[in-house]
């Protein structure tokens, strides 16, 4: 699918890569089928655990964190395979993204050590980061100053989702562990009986954030659709 959209449309497409329910071989296949494609960027992440398991379980001949999967797509990069250099190989030009986490990640044990294990990430081949969704700006920008003196210098990219349903009140917070300011929370509830109010508050959200961030300068803009797209296109034609 990748290819087509990037062949077909002239979309530079970024495909995900995940440690969860494949081995070092599969990725291994999988990388060499993305090269052969013409597919040369790639987000490397852990993935989320099963809804049947309590902590994420790596296959048994696969990677339990993303820092190693990092590795390994650095490793093919250099022409260093699973079994070893092969003579005379194509190396792979992948630019690697991962992921970071503004409000921390859930399995954290508090900003620092996430921030030191997004490091590793980095110190292992990775060239960017895209940050889990936020809703409070002041959020990404500590993120990113945090991320500054520890040493970070690649582009740190922010990701935006607009707010869409009254149910996200409570189940973006559980699920991506962000937080949902008072103002926004407070004008959603006031539209609780009008679901399309509640779309345009969470987009016109959203467009502020945009418009904040890209005058601060941010490398680019990431929005999140979660398969509807109509938002976003509001959104873009706001900000751009």
């Amino acid at each position: 699918i990748s290819a087509a959209i990037q062949h077909r449309y002239g979309v530079e497409v970024v495909p995900h890569l995940i440690c969860g329910g494949l081995s070092k071989y599969d990725i291994e296949d999988t990388l060499i089928d993305m090269d052969f494609l013409g597919l040369h960027n790639v987000l490397a992440l852990r993935g989320d655990k099963s809804q049947n398991e309590k902590r994420f379980m790596p296959h048994p001949q696969g990677h339990a964190h993303a820092v190693d999967l990092v590795r390994q797509i650095a490793d093919m990069n250099r022409g260093k395979f699973i079994d070893g250099e092969v003579e005379e190989c194509h190396h792979s030009k992948f630019s690697i993204g991962v992921a970071g986490y503004p409000e921390v990640h859930a399995e954290a044990l508090d900003i620092t050590s996430d921030i030191v294990r997004l490091k590793a990430k980095i110190d292992a081949g990775a060239e960017y980061v895209v940050t889990q969704m936020f809703f409070d700006n002041r959020k990404y920008f500590d993120f990113v100053r945090r991320c500054r003196e520890a040493g970070i210098a690649v582009p740190i990219i922010p990701g935006i989702k607009p707010l869409s349903t009254l149910r996200h009140l409570t189940l973006l917070p559980q699920t991506f562990g962000c937080r949902i300011p008072e103002e926004l929370e407070r004008e959603v509830l006031r539209h609780r009986e009008d679901p399309k109010a509640i779309r345009e508050v969470g987009t016109e959200w959203a467009v502020a954030q945009s418009r904040e961030l890209k005058q601060a300068g941010v490398p680019v803009l990431h929005y999140y659709p979660m398969g509807k797209a109509d938002n976003i296109i509001k959104i873009a034609k706001a900000i751009f």
